[in-house]
C-alpha cells in the first residue's frame, strides 16, 4: 500500500497537480495542513483534495482563515494573504476547513499526523533536535509526520543517548522506518524553504515500511502570475522562485 504524504500546499494548485502526476499510483493521501494561505487558488486546491478523499489535518494558516488565530501573530504579508483567502472561499470549502482535526492517529495507530508539533499541533515549529527531543514525549505512536517548517527532515529518537538526531531526507532513496521513534517532515508542496524551489512530497510504503522523498519541478512562473493578478504581496511572489 502506497500513501502519498503532502504538506503546506498553500493554495499552490500548480505545484499540487504536478506532485499528483509525479507520484504515480497511490492508495491514499495524507495531508499535514496549511492547505491555504499565501497562494492564489484556495478553492480549487481544496476541491482537489476533496476529490481525492484526502485525510487532512488543520494548519495554522487554515485556522487563521477561520478566524481561530490572532492575525497579529502573522507577518504583514501572511496576514494580507489570509484576509484575501477569507474573501475567496466558497461556503462548502470553508466548511471543509472547519472540520479538519488538529491531529489524528492512523493505520492501526502506527502513525500520528500533526501540522506543527505533537506538543502544540497548530503553531510550534520543530526546527532543532532539542525541540524535537521534547516533542517525543507527546505522541505514543512509533512515527509522527509533521509539517509547518517547509523543510524535509527526519528526527530519530536515540534511546541509548536520550536525544533526537536529525537526518536529511535523501531524494529518491528509500529510508527504512524504525526501529526507534521518528518525527518526519516531507517538506512543502507549495512553498519550499530549504533553498530548493521544487515541490516536495513523500511516499510511504506500508508493505516495506519505507519512506521515499521526492522533488518535482512545476511552473513557478504561472503561479506567480496568478498571485500578481490576485494582488498578493510581492514578497510572497518572489520567494517561490528562491525556495525560501
Amino acid at each position: 500500500m502506497r500513501i502519498l504524504i503532502i504538506s503546506d500546499i498553500h493554495a499552490n494548485l500548480g505545484a499540487l497537480d504536478k506532485v499528483l502526476i509525479d507520484a504515480g499510483t497511490f492508495d491514499k493521501v495524507w495531508c499535514l495542513g496549511d492547505v491555504v494561505g499565501y497562494g492564489p487558488q484556495p478553492n480549487i486546491t481544496i476541491e482537489r483534495l476533496r476529490s481525492l478523499d484526502a485525510l487532512c489535518i488543520a494548519g495554522n494558516h487554515d485556522w487563521a482563515v477561520l478566524d481561530r488565530l490572532d492575525l497579529d501573530e502573522f507577518n504583514p504579508e501572511a496576514r494580507k494573504a489570509v484576509l484575501w483567502t477569507r474573501q475567496q472561499l466558497d461556503l462548502i470549502n470553508l466548511e471543509w476547513l472547519k472540520q479538519l482535526p488538529e491531529r489524528v492517529p492512523t493505520q492501526a495507530e502506527k502513525f500520528s499526523l500533526i501540522h506543527g508539533s505533537p506538543r502544540y499541533p497548530i503553531w510550534e515549529y520543530i526546527l532543532t533536535p532539542p525541540i524535537a527531543r521534547a516533542n517525543f514525549e507527546y505522541f505514543d505512536t512509533p512515527f509522527c509526520f509533521f509539517g509547518h517548517t517547509h523543510v524535509p527532515i527526519i528526527y530519530q529518537f536515540s534511546e541509548k543517548e536520550g536525544r533526537a538526531i536529525a537526518h536529511e531526507l535523501p531524494e529518491i532513496l528509500s529510508v527504512p522506518l524504525g526501529p526507534e521513534k521518528m518525527l518526519v517532515n516531507p517538506g512543502s508542496v507549495g512553498q519550499p524553504r530549504d533553498g530548493d524551489t521544487r515541490a516536495a512530497y513523500a511516499i510511504l510504503n506500508l508493505d516495506s515500511m519505507t519512506l521515499t522523498h521526492h522533488r518535482v519541478r512545476y511552473d513557478i512562473k504561472s503561479t506567480q502570475v496568478k498571485m500578481q493578478q490576485a494582488g498578493l504581496p510581492s514578497r510572497l511572489i518572489q520567494r517561490l522562485g528562491q525556495g525560501w
